[in-house]
Formats: C-alpha cells, sequence, structure tokens
C-alpha cells in the first residue's frame, strides 16, 4: 500500500515533521512578503522572527527557550483580513500566517496533527489561489481538471514528497535533526527560489 503525503508526514517522528512543516511555512512568507510590499499592511519581520526562533528550536530542542504563544499572538496581529483588501493576494498572504500559527500551536502542544495540517494549508493555499486566478472563470468540472493537472499542484506535491524523501531517509538514522540538516533544509528553500504558487524569493 502507498501512503499518501499526509500519512507520510504523520509516520514521521514529531522532531523531523516539525522540520517538515518548517520548511513548508518558510516556502509561503514571500507571499505575505509580496503582500506587505504592494499594500503596505503588517509587517514580514515577526513571521520571518517566528520562524527563526522554531528553527532553532528543531535542533536544540529545550535547550533554546522559546514562547510560541507570544510569537503566535504577534503572527495574528499581522496577519490580514480579506475584509478590505480588495486584491487576490490577501488569500496567499493569510495562508502563510494561518501555517505559520498552525505550526506554532503545534509546537505549543507537541501536537502532530497540526504539524500535519501545515502541509494541507500549503497545498490548499495553492488550489485557492488558481480557483481564484486561472479557474475564476472556468466551470466546475473545467476547475477540477485544473486543480488536478496545474504545474503548480503537481509542483507542490512533488515538493512536499520531495522534502519527505530526505527526511524519512535521516529519520531512520538519527533520532534527531542535527544542526546540520536545519541548515540543508533552510538552504533548500533560498535555492527553490519560489513560494508555492510562484513568488519569486528575489522580488524582494
Amino acid at each position: 500500500m502507498v501512503l499518501n503525503t499526509f500519512e507520510r508526514i504523520r509516520a514521521l517522528p514529531l522532531a523531523y515533521q516539525t522540520v517538515m512543516a518548517l520548511y513548508l511555512c518558510q516556502r509561503m512568507v514571500p507571499n505575505y512578503e509580496l503582500f506587505h510590499h504592494v499594500t503596505g499592511f503588517g509587517d514580514p519581520k515577526p513571521l520571518q522572527g517566528a520562524l527563526n526562533a522554531c528553527w532553532d528550536w528543531a535542533w536544540q530542542g529545550k535547550a533554546v527557550k522559546v514562547n510560541f504563544s507570544r510569537w503566535q499572538e504577534k503572527v495574528d496581529e499581522v496577519t490580514p483580513s480579506e475584509h478590505g483588501h480588495d486584491m487576490l493576494g490577501v488569500y496567499p498572504a493569510m495562508d502563510a500566517c494561518t501555517a505559520i500559527s498552525t505550526l506554532l500551536q503545534g509546537l505549543m502542544d507537541q501536537n502532530s496533527a497540526d504539524l500535519v495540517s501545515v502541509a494541507k494549508v500549503s497545498q490548499a493555499s495553492v488550489a485557492k489561489f488558481l480557483e481564484l486566478t486561472e479557474g475564476a472563470d472556468m466551470d466546475a468540472q473545467e476547475r477540477r481538471k485544473l486543480l488536478r493537472e496545474h504545474e503548480l499542484v503537481q509542483y507542490e506535491i512533488e515538493v512536499q514528497q520531495a522534502i519527505l524523501n530526505y527526511l524519512e531517509t535521516l529519520a531512520a538514522t538519527q533520532a534527531q535533526p542535527s544542526q546540520e540538516l536545519v541548515r540543508q533544509v533552510r538552504d533548500m528553500v533560498a535555492d527553490e527560489g519560489v513560494s508555492n504558487i510562484g513568488v519569486s524569493m528575489a522580488d524582494e
């Protein structure tokens, strides 16, 4: 039986689920940065600050003290709402905040379900973006085909499976993520160079 992406994430040790969720959150930050750049709303610093703290925590654990609930409050304070922002970019920006808030909740509660949810938020964010852009004038059948076959949807699944392959291999031999692994995964986000909806990180 072939496990789907979410079942595979669930099967990882919590420490590696954390790295996976961090990777996906980090890929979504450019969507917020672009929205902030265009509208002037909010501030990307709390998002990146929260992730930086979590990246450090991912390999050091209890050796570093992270106030997850305080970071969550800071992210909530800069989360946009669709009310008052008449532009499509508000949705990927909201999704980035939702993903990070979900990650923080998962780390606060040591709850695997929240960490798996980050992958779902990232996939759903791609689908919603396509529905509102290319799929806006399509009928239901065309839209379903779009969400099944579009290169961004395929790419999102491929990216999630590629990072999973990598983490599964490491988790088999290392009980805890190392500093080196965390650095490599962060580098992978930078090397990829685009967000989950194709926003270039160089646009900033």
